[in-house]
Parts: C-alpha cells; structure tokens; sequence
C-alpha cells in the first residue's frame, strides 16, 4: 500500500506553491477514499469537539455527497481521476435503489445504507471532557438540495480532465439536474445542517444553479442533447438569487432569504461564476465577509444563533473560501497573506483539523478533516498563477 501511494504521489500533477504539503493534503484525502466501495469520508474520527467542553460532537465517518464531490474533485485538479470515477460509481448504484434523484440523502454509509438513528455513549467522556461522544449523524434526515451542485461541479471537471464523457456519468448529470428541476424552490436545511427550520439558504440556490450551469456546458461541450428547461430555470434561479439574497442593512448577500446574517458560504456567489466578481455587489459581500468573519488567521461559517448551545472555531474551508475570494476580486496580496497564515496552522505531520479557535490558539474538530485539505489544494493550484518570485517554493 504504501508502495502504491508513493507512486500515486509521484504521478501528480502538483504546483509549485507548498508542494510537499499539497502533496500530504492529497495522500490525506486518498486515504479517506474507501476503495472497496468508493465512498469518501468526510474525516476519520467522531467527536472531536468543535469547541473544548461542548457538545457540538459529530461524527464524521460517513460519506457526504457535498464533501465526497469536492474532495474527488481537488484530486481531479491534481491529475488523479480514478477515485472520482470510483465515487461516481458508488453513486450511481445509491440511485438505483433510490425513489428519485431528488431524494437523495445528504449522507450515506461507505456501503451506501442509510445510517442508522443518532446515538449517544453515555459511558465515554469525551475529547478533554467534551460529552457527549456521539455515533451516527442526525444530518442523515435533512434536507439539503445544494448536494447536487458540487456531483454537477465533478462530473464537469472530470470531463474537462479527460476530454471525454462517460454515458454513465452523464446520466448522473442529467439525475442532477432533474433534482433541481423539481425541488430547487424548497427551503431547505443549508450547506452548515442548521437544527432548525428549513430555509431559503442562498448557498443552497447558488449550488442549484450550479447544477444546471454545468449540465449545460457539459452538454454543449460534449454534443449532448441539454434538456429543454434547464437554460429557463437556471436563469430564473440566478434573478431569484440577486434579487432574495441582497440585504441592504448588511450590505451583502447573506445566508437566506430575507435575513441580514452572514455566512461565508455566500462567497460562492462569485466564485461560482453566477455573479461576475467584478460586480459591486460580490466585491461587497467579500469586504463584509471580511469583516464580520475573519479573526486573524481563520474564518468563521456564521455568528448568528444555530439552535444549537456553546462555541466553535473559525472553519479552514471558510478561509479558504476568502483566499480565492480576495484572488477573484484582485486582492492578491492579502490573498497571500491569509494563506501563509494557514499554512502556519499546518502541525507537525501535515495535517488540518476542521476548526481553529484564534482566541486561544487551539485546533478543534474532526482531525484531518477532508475540507480542510481540499480547500488548501485549491488556494495552492489558484495561488501558483499568481506568484511573485518569492513565493516558488
């Protein structure tokens, strides 16, 4: 195995920007891959708290599409495409026994069984005392209808990567957009899996969007035939977005409709290409982004009340997220300097945990985290066209 995995390293295709720790990043999201099956997970561990003493205690040992999606997909972008194929196919067979595309759950076991209930082990005490220690994902039974934007995200990419298109994997592109199609108007539970009533999560609606963007540029790039309603609908989910997702008090877009909360996924309103970066609207939101959310090295998701008790730390895929931001909207320099801060925030064998909390300098939760690392290979890829001499090593 390990024979393999050097020669698997030594095959990609890395940038000169922190080479060795892409390299670790990668290796770290290959062995989150289950290859018997295909499914990725989300992280390795359970209950590592997101903040010492509390109960924000998940467990994280199942595949999520979202996280699945874009962990394959950063290995795509490195010249890696067997394990996207190895999860499309996973995928694919969930569908088979699904009742519809658009049921899909946010997660699965790596055999592709829904989970089982959530569960507490009363007699375990938890990370540095954080109870309770938890087995099984609540998540399991949300809605969240962004799940199928990051599937769109992949198959286009790895269709990109190969010049080709698998029928397969275009029939799962067309399931995608079919889910869209007939639940993209639904609120929903959001990308961060809220406890709390459903929503109109504007992350969500970009990631519908998405879906339909990139079904119809697989198609017009691969002589598909594009389904007759997509191009409507996806322009009608984009006027819907710019115009629900605004507040003005906030001068931003936010986290749902008719809300002035922030949250940092709306980046993706850019970054996404729905809204042109330079459109003063998104270099608003990424200034607001910046102020509400940044501390120092690390980003956090949101500061309004979730229903849930206790703190967290600022999320590495959040700062991440603001890295390509500021490169989007031109901000190079600043760009850079959040990344070396991250980079600083690596320990001692290359990994990334979920969280950081600046106030006291610790790491927290689910450890190495699969966000993390894919969203540090993306800022290293992006940063590598934009380098000053300084910066090749």
């Amino acid at each position: 195995m390990a024979l393999h995995s050097r020669r698997w390293v030594q095959e990609l295709e890395l940038p000169s920007v922190k080479p060795s720790l892409v390299r670790r990043s990668a290796l770290v999201l290959r062995a989150l891959v289950h290859e018997p099956t295909g499914a990725v997970l989300a992280a390795p561990t359970t209950s590592l708290p997101e903040g010492i003493g509390g109960t924000r205690n998940w467990d994280y040992r199942y595949c999520w599409l979202r996280d699945a999606s874009m962990t394959v997909n950063a290995l795509v972008d490195l010249g890696s495409t067997a394990e996207a194929a190895g999860f499309l196919g996973w995928l694919g067979r969930i569908l088979e026994h699904a009742p519809g595309p658009e049921w899909l759950h946010p997660l699965y076991s790596v055999t592709g069984a829904p989970l089982s209930t959530e569960a507490v082990i009363d007699s375990l005490p938890g990370y540095a005392g954080s109870r309770p220690v938890r087995i099984g994902n609540a998540a399991d039974h949300q809605v969240q209808l962004d799940v199928f934007g990051p599937v769109a995200e992949l198959i286009h990419g790895v269709s990109s990567r190969t010049g080709g298109l698998e029928d397969e994997h275009w029939d799962l592109m067309v399931q995608m957009a079919a889910a869209v199609l007939a639940r993209w108007q639904e609120p929903d539970h959001g990308i961060w899996e809220a406890r709390r009533p459903p929503r109109h999560h504007v992350y969500t609606k970009v990631m519908c969007w998405v879906t339909l963007d990139r079904a119809l540029r697989t198609a017009a790039r691969h002589g598909r035939a594009p389904d007759p309603s997509w191009e409507p609908t996806a322009r009608t989910i984009r006027e819907e977005v710019l115009r629900e997702g605004w507040d003005d008090s906030a001068a931003s877009y936010t986290v749902a409709y008719d809300s002035p909360d922030l949250d940092a996924a709306v980046l993706h309103i850019g970054l996404s290409g729905l809204l042109d970066v330079t459109d003063q609207r998104f270099l608003d939101t990424v200034t607001a982004v910046e102020r509400e959310l940044r501390v120092g090295p690390t980003v956090f998701r949101y500061r309004y009340d979730d229903g849930l008790p206790g703190l967290e730390g600022g999320f590495h895929i959040c700062t991440t997220w603001l890295i390509e931001a500021y490169v989007a909207v031109g901000r190079i320099e600043e760009a850079w300097d959040l990344f070396d801060q991250l980079v600083n925030l690596f320990g001692p064998t290359g990994l990334l945990p979920e969280e950081y909390d600046p106030s006291t300098e610790t790491h927290l939760g689910n450890h190495p985290q699969a966000y993390s690392h894919l969203g540090f290979i993306r800022c290293a890829r992006i940063l590598d066209r934009h380098k000053p001499e300084a910066k090749r090593t």
